[in-house]
């Protein structure tokens, strides 16, 4: 069974920056794609960003591009985002989530999430 865990939320100001961490269990992190979901209070869950296992490949949803970047480190079986210039709307519990191989879209692993607050 794969688990995930998020760490490095927190409270930062308006402009400030945060990186995210997930880790992941199991041996084969590599071959499977990563994202990052968030869902802020009373709002439904949004997506992030994805990165092939390889790294080659991100996407990035269009109200953090150019803002956020995701990275990851195959040797610690880590996720990153990192997240720069953060506003305001930023502010949601950010989530990991795991690809499944064959179905792309559908996530079949998910960590518990971390809390960002960004103050304005």
């Amino acid at each position: 069974q794969v688990q995930l865990v998020e760490s490095g939320g927190g409270l930062v100001q308006a402009g400030g920056s945060l990186r995210l961490s997930c880790a992941a269990s199991g041996r084969t992190f590599s071959s499977y794609t990563m994202a990052w979901f968030r869902q802020a209070p009373g709002k439904e869950r949004e997506f992030v960003g994805t990165i092939s296992g390889s790294s080659f490949s991100t996407r990035y949803a269009d109200s953090v591009k150019g803002r956020f970047t995701i990275s990851r480190d195959n040797a610690k079986n880590t996720v990153y985002l990192q997240m720069n210039s953060l506003k305001p709307e930023d502010t949601a519990v950010y989530y990991c989530a795991q690809e499944n191989r064959a179905l792309a879209g559908r996530y079949d692993h998910w960590g518990q999430g971390t809390q960002v607050t960004v103050s304005s």
